[in-house]
């Protein structure tokens, strides 16, 4: 049961539609012309966001990534992925607070090739740049763009989103069971609606309703 919980996880792909966006609206707008390669009203090809872990700023990398001539780079990916390639418009640089001084010296060269190039780049760690701790010159560069705080969502802001989660995939929740997902699970959307499908699956396996002893059975043995 586990590996089979495990193997549905990883069918959930992120991408903008499914982002919930909350306070962040703006943000969220900004990215949809991002993806279409059309920069900002102020003219502005490079944003970094900024947020708490699971607030869903490598959701939206990912998402941005899924569009063409993208490209996705992980703090720890090696340096050539940092190169610019001229057949590449999105740059998408992921956990900045994680880079190592290679990477860091990289991607400050990768921000500047970008930028006199015409190409848009997204930048996303989990500090405001004036207090990563990252070299000067990259701190400075990555404070350059427009930049974004992620807030993450309130409680009545998942609960909203899980339900309409749920009754677009014709799921019957009982009353209560996603109030206690959200307060006895990872606290992320990623994991909360990965958590919900699998509840669905479960329910379809027993054979039984997705009540909030069924939702306990589930997480007790995700635990074991």
């Amino acid at each position: 049961m586990k590996q089979l919980l495990l193997d549905l996880d990883s069918q959930i792909l992120p991408s903008l539609t499914t982002f919930v966006v909350g306070q962040n609206a703006e943000l969220a707008q900004l990215l949809g012309l991002f993806a279409q390669r059309t920069p900002s009203l102020y003219g502005e090809r490079s944003v970094y966001i900024w947020g708490e872990t699971g607030a869903g700023k490598t959701h939206l990398l990912h998402a941005l990534a899924d569009h063409p001539h993208s490209r996705y780079i992980p703090a720890t990916a090696p340096e050539p992925a940092f190169e610019f390639s001229p057949d590449i418009s999105l740059y998408l640089v992921d956990d900045c607070d994680q880079l190592n001084r290679l990477n860091q010296i990289a991607a400050f060269n990768l921000f500047n090739e970008a930028r006199s190039r015409g190409a848009y780049f997204v930048a996303a760690g989990n500090h405001p740049p004036m207090i990563l701790n990252v070299r000067d010159d990259l701190r400075t560069r990555l404070g350059w763009g427009l930049i974004y705080q992620l807030h993450g969502l309130t409680d009545e802001d998942k609960i909203d989103a899980l339900e309409r989660v749920a009754a677009a995939r014709g799921m019957q929740v009982s009353a209560g069971v996603i109030p206690y997902l959200i307060t006895h699970y990872q606290r992320d959307m990623s994991s909360l609606t990965a958590m919900l499908d699998q509840l669905d699956h479960y329910s379809l396996v027993t054979k039984r309703p997705i009540t909030l002893p069924l939702l306990r059975e589930l997480m007790l043995q995700q635990q074991t």
